[in-house]
């Protein structure tokens, strides 16, 4: 049985460079491989196929001579299909696909220097630090870098070595058919180095346990639920390497006359009749402290009113939101006997309760019959 073209196989040209022909095979080799295809004779053989297609354009000399003489030339090199002596390991023949499983340069730890983990401290304030903005100052404990010996771990006049199971990378691999298999240095533990002295202060960690004060900037607008960065003042990082962040997340103690939405706050003042039906002065609590405000005459109950500009300042300095202000008239609940004969001249001088009648949709004019029949059909 004739063989097919390897050009052919792996769909390109005869001029194709190098790597033309490795993303041509990278994508057969996904497409048919046997793991993507569980019992699928016909993707098995086109994997083969194509694996012993690449081994062969792969390399310069095998190219050249089944280029000048096809399949006889390669004097049987292929004929049992590919050489798996071309490849260097999974991910150079797949490429991203090792890092889908893992085993690519995203999933490797590598030795040296890591950047140390980001921590977080949650901070309560009142609403006045959040509408005004504060300094405060906190107690985080997190790992620091060790001043004995510098963060290496290693007692002084002494310095780690190079770890002598993984040579200084970390990790160990292990070459499975296709798959090259990336584990973690047990003796290093994925530093790629090994203390044989160790620090009397660490113990050989280059990292101790401390308990850091630190100053805090809130500023003004902030609200619960928002964090604040503190760049580099999270943990050290191991062998060295940089320090993680601290996040400092934010609540906002509830006010006790204030609410707030977004940057606007809301407020309900409680005010006498008289004051609604004939107009009056009132004092209204802001941020900044108390404010006449005018109500107009004839004010209805549960009226709001906004006073622009006096609400909680932008976080990022865009201005500040609104107050709104709600007024609910107070019914008092003991009258003297004079104050009740004043409300009785005023009952008897108001004009007597009317009803306005309230419109009637098109609709509305069928009867309790009609209706359900329209919903129920």
């Amino acid at each position: 049985m004739s063989k097919r073209d390897y050009y052919e196989v792996l769909g390109v040209s005869k001029t194709a460079d190098e790597q033309t022909i490795k993303s041509a095979y990278r994508k057969l080799a996904l497409k048919h491989h046997p793991d993507r295809n569980p019992g699928d004779k016909n993707a098995e053989e086109q994997f083969k196929a194509a694996a012993e297609a690449y081994s062969v354009l792969a390399d310069g000399d095998k190219r050249h001579m089944y280029d000048r003489f096809g399949h006889a030339g390669l004097g049987g090199a292929a004929t049992g299909g590919f050489d798996p002596s071309v490849f260097t390991g999974f991910e150079d023949i797949l490429g991203g696909l090792g890092d889908i499983f893992g085993f690519g340069e995203g999933g490797r730890r590598r030795g040296g220097p890591q950047r140390g983990s980001d921590l977080r401290y949650d901070l309560e304030i009142s609403f006045e630090e959040s509408a005004t903005g504060a300094e405060t100052h906190i107690q985080i404990p997190r790992q620091e870098l060790c001043d004995t010996c510098g963060g290496n771990g290693a007692a002084e006049g002494s310095k780690p070595t190079t770890c002598p199971q993984c040579h200084g990378h970390g990790q160990l691999r292990y070459q499975q058919g296709f798959f090259t298999v990336a584990r973690t240095c047990a003796q290093c533990r994925g530093t790629g180095s090994i203390v044989t002295k160790p620090c009397l202060t660490c113990r050989g960690a280059g990292r101790v346990q401390k308990e850091r004060k630190l100053t805090v900037r809130i500023p003004a607008g902030i609200a619960t639920g928002q964090r604040l960065r503190l760049s580099g003042e999270g943990e050290a990082g191991p062998s060295g390497g940089q320090a993680g962040d601290l996040y400092v997340v934010i609540h906002v103690q509830d006010h006790a006359f204030f609410q707030r939405d977004g940057n606007d706050l809301y407020c309900e003042i409680r005010v006498n009749f008289p004051t609604l039906a004939i107009g009056g002065e009132l004092r209204v609590p802001t941020l900044e402290g108390d404010e006449p405000f005018s109500v107009p005459e004839g004010t209805q109950s549960g009226t709001t009113f906004t006073l622009r500009g006096r609400g909680m300042p932008d976080v990022n300095g865009r201005g500040r939101g609104n107050l709104m202000v709600t007024v609910k008239v107070v019914t008092p609940r003991k009258l003297t006997r004079d104050q009740k004969k004043l409300m009785e001249q005023l009952a008897s001088s108001l004009p007597a309760e009317t009803f306005e009648p309230t419109p009637v949709a098109e609709d509305d004019d069928k009867g309790l019959f009609d209706r359900v029949r329209d919903i129920f059909g």
